[in-house]
């Protein structure tokens, strides 16, 4: 019985003033324990999550720091990593832009990524417009090098991230065309296309995963999540042909005004992170 009423309450509508009273009191920083699948091996290192909304313009698609109309609420998501790969080091970040109606855009407005190691950078922007989505790469990779193209209008992985926080009945399921995750098209030098994908949310009590399976990129990413909002990402695992990375929640802070906290003293909230006061 208490099973039942459970899955009757988490499978109620949440109010949108719920869905805005929550978010919009601060950022949530999670950190996570990595694992990352680099060169046939996996290396120690650590990921960051960081959602935060603000006012965003939908014409410019920057944040709307001057008060003009053209304007929505947005939900961003910063996610990092950072790991070691033998003597030298890598640090990724996607930024990914999400208005929270869900209703009337379908998808985010924007998303970047940027990979820094050793050997060089890579940066890829992608902006959803009337015709698509426009992206630009700018690369110092030989066969990638720069490049400016457009790609229909379907989902973008590292969109879904966000939706699952808002909303995981809005995530496509079944079969469907996805652009594969940034970090992953770098990583693997694959050309930055919709692939055909199966995904798959499947509830198991207290926490759900969402899982996206790409059989022509033999890949698979699946994404554990509180059943109940807030919706909380607990851990994900990527496997693909070279290897698994896993990643795993240690700490979660809310309600965190960190664009404020660039004092040595702010240090500190580091540690409570499980994160040392120094980047690694």
């Amino acid at each position: 019985m208490k099973h039942l009423i459970l899955l009757f309450l988490l499978s109620l509508p949440l109010n949108a003033d719920a869905i805005r009273d929550f978010w919009f009191n601060g950022a949530e920083i999670s950190s996570f324990e990595l694992t990352q699948s680099r060169y046939g091996k996996n290396h120690p290192g650590h990921a960051e999550l960081i959602f935060v909304t603000e006012p965003f313009l939908t014409g410019k698609q920057v944040k709307n720091e001057s008060g003009k109309p053209d304007s929505t609420d947005i939900l961003k998501l910063n996610a990092l990593t950072t790991f070691n790969t033998g003597i030298y080091s890598y640090r990724t970040m996607t930024s990914t832009f999400r208005p929270i109606d869900l209703k009337k855009f379908p998808h985010a407005l924007k998303s970047t990524t940027s990979v820094q190691d050793w050997c060089g950078q890579a940066f890829q922007q992608s902006n959803h417009r009337a015709n698509g989505w426009n992206i630009q790469l700018r690369s110092y990779f030989e066969e990638e090098a720069d490049r400016d193209f457009t790609l229909p209008s379907t989902y973008l992985e590292d969109e879904l991230w966000i939706t699952l926080r808002l909303d995981p009945k809005k995530l496509p399921t079944g079969e469907t065309d996805i652009i594969p995750g940034a970090i992953f098209t770098r990583y693997d030098h694959q050309e930055i296309v919709a692939s055909t994908a199966e995904a798959e949310l499947k509830e198991f009590g207290e926490t759900t995963t969402y899982t996206i399976t790409y059989p022509s990129l033999n890949r698979t990413l699946a994404i554990t999540f509180d059943t109940n909002f807030p919706h909380i990402i607990r851990k994900w695992t990527e496997s693909t042909s070279s290897g698994t990375t896993t990643a795993t929640l240690k700490k979660r802070l809310m309600n965190v005004p960190y664009w404020g906290m660039n004092h040595p003293d702010d240090a500190e909230k580091r540690k409570e992170l499980g994160l040392e006061p120094v980047a690694d």
